[in-house]
């Protein structure tokens, strides 16, 4: 069966440059991780009792820990593959 004349390998070197790719498992990692804070954080809050302001605040919390760890864990792990 041959292959289709979009899915050729990239020619002549066109492949994103290491960095690049770090900073795109970074950005992926952050995404992933604040996706993650805003469900356990919330879920955290409301089991606390928090409303409003407070609320807030701890989602935020919990958005920038958890989606800044996993995020640095996603660009070593890119970095290793390089």
């Amino acid at each position: 069966m041959p292959v289709p004349s979009g899915y050729a390998a990239a020619p002549h070197g066109n492949q994103p440059s290491c960095f690049t790719k770090i900073r795109m498992g970074l950005m992926m990692g952050a995404m992933i991780g604040g996706a993650t804070g805003i469900l356990l954080g919330g879920f955290m809050g409301f089991r606390a009792g928090l409303r409003g302001k407070e609320l807030l605040l701890q989602c935020g919390k919990t958005v920038a820990q958890s989606g800044g760890s996993f995020g640095v864990f996603m660009g070593v792990a890119q970095g290793l593959r390089c």
